[in-house]
């Protein structure tokens, strides 16, 4: 097996391409080595000292290691990691976890205008975010602000804040006179 690496523009997170699909559908943050117990995977990975996140898309996983910790020192180990779940036949979620389909569900009098922006997140943003190895997703709509989610790469990312202002609050602005502004929240 050949394992590919790529970096980010998130000097703390790196891209790995096992070469095979990761999620048939959607994506699966872990934010901690907690949240990583419903991951096999995940949980291989986290047991690699200095990780301090991972992220799971169609065909990357990301991870995200602590400051202080360089990438020299425990990227063999994520490799060796990533390599040793694939060679095991286990699957990459448990049983009783999903990935996750992304954006937040928003009914009412602004549903027009939210199919209108998951739309265009699904169909501009989101496939070039994944390039970087992270994923941005609809988290909520009021009085013309979006709130967007940033995943995996993208969380704590020096250039996140630039790529929401510039990037996604001008398209949404172009094609969607509604909305004003972008904003991002934590979940």
């Amino acid at each position: 097996m050949f394992i590919q690496t790529e970096s980010t523009p998130n000097p703390a997170t790196l891209k790995f391409l096992p070469g095979q699909t990761v999620l048939e559908a959607g994506t699966a943050d872990f934010p901690s080595a907690d949240a990583a117990e419903k991951s096999p995977l995940a949980a291989r990975i986290f047991a690699v000292s200095g990780v301090t996140g991972v992220f799971f898309g169609n065909d990357f996983v990301t991870v995200t290691k602590a400051e202080g910790v360089e990438w020299d020192h425990i990227k063999p180990a994520i490799l060796g990691a990533v390599m040793e779940h694939y060679q095991s036949g286990q699957p990459v979620m448990g049983a009783d976890a999903q990935a996750a389909s992304g954006h937040a569900e928003h009914s009412g009098e602004d549903a027009e205008v939210v199919t209108q922006i998951k739309a265009l997140l699904d169909s501009r943003v989101r496939p070039a975010v994944a390039q970087d190895g992270g994923d941005i997703t609809f988290h909520g709509f009021d009085r013309g602000v979006v709130y967007l989610h940033m995943q995996g790469a993208c969380a704590g990312c020096p250039s996140s804040t630039l790529t929401l202002k510039m990037g996604i609050e001008n398209l949404l602005r172009h094609y969607i006179p509604e909305v004003t502004e972008v904003r991002p929240v934590a979940v």
